[in-house]
């Protein structure tokens, strides 16, 4: 039986998780999954780790570790500090990320309407893609003084925190947000019981009014609305757009009158642009189908 079946590519656990739950899997790849481990363990804030670091972060032999690190900088993943006997991710590792953000062609698209409105509140509009029980910033555009939070491409936040993380999961099946609320409660039962009402009012929002508010749960001082984007059926990937804006900034009533209403016309705008851009890639494939069969 292929065990990967059953498992929705959107809830995809870590690597150390997978590592730690795939002993008894004679195809499982265990000193790669280790690697990918170890790369894991670079995060904001954690730019720039020794060995002893990482052996302990991530539970792995630091005998290992060494190996491991030394290859990862051989092939150019990590690259090593000689003054602080340190490893930092190396340049390569962003190739990892490119083919991923080039299917992702609607971003362009939607770009230019994301600075305006960020701009015009004068804050941050974000996309995101559902990632297991995080969201990862795959576009983002803001205007000048933001506040504390600077989103960046490639940064994960908390689903259950998070407007965008609330709107991602309205995007998904019955069956696929039960499996992320299983997941999200597994991980961390705490913050489960402690957000799982205002995660739920978050879905029950954008079902309604086709976004939803976060007023601090993630970052006291950003105040977010977020709306459903798609979910694409074909690589099980889940999006959804915010715009997050310092709240000395808001004025009472606003987020949900105003801010809410136009992040869910611009998920409508880009919907619209993107089936409108498939609808005139796929015609002209038909009509040399037709013309071949003439012949």
């Amino acid at each position: 039986m292929d065990r990967t079946a059953a498992k929705p590519t959107h809830t995809l656990p870590s690597a150390a998780a997978t590592l730690a739950s795939s002993a008894d899997d004679a195809a499982f790849a265990t000193t790669l999954a280790k690697g990918l481990v170890v790369l894991e363990a670079f995060k904001a804030g954690s730019t720039l780790l020794g060995n002893l670091e990482l052996s302990r972060l991530t539970g792995i032999p630091r005998p290992t570790v060494a190996r491991l690190t030394h290859t990862l900088a051989e092939l150019g993943y990590l690259r090593y500090d000689s003054a602080r006997a340190k490893y930092r991710v190396g340049a390569r590792a962003l190739r990892m990320a490119h083919p991923l953000l080039a299917d992702m062609q609607f971003r362009q698209i939607a770009r230019p309407m994301m600075q305006e409105l960020a701009q015009s509140v004068r804050g941050t509009v974000s996309i995101g893609l559902l990632d297991g029980t995080s969201m990862i910033y795959v576009e983002t555009a803001r205007s000048g003084d933001v506040g504390p939070h600077v989103p960046d491409i490639g940064m994960p936040i908390p689903v259950v925190l998070t407007a965008m993380g609330r709107a991602a999961a309205a995007t998904l099946s019955a069956s696929d947000a039960t499996m992320l609320e299983q997941r999200i409660a597994s991980e961390d039962a705490e913050l489960w019981a402690a957000f799982r009402d205002s995660y739920r009012a978050g879905l029950t929002q954008c079902a309604g009014r086709g976004f939803c508010t976060c007023w601090g749960e993630y970052m006291a001082s950003i105040h977010a609305v977020a709306a459903p984007l798609f979910h694409m059926s074909e690589s099980r990937q889940s999006f959804s757009i915010n715009c997050g804006i310092p709240a000395f900034r808001l004025q009472p009533g606003q987020l949900e009158s105003e801010i809410g209403p136009r992040i869910a016309a611009l998920a409508d705008s880009i919907r619209a642009i993107v089936k409108q851009t498939a609808a005139s890639q796929t015609a002209p494939q038909k009509q040399k189908k037709i013309i071949g069969a003439r012949k």
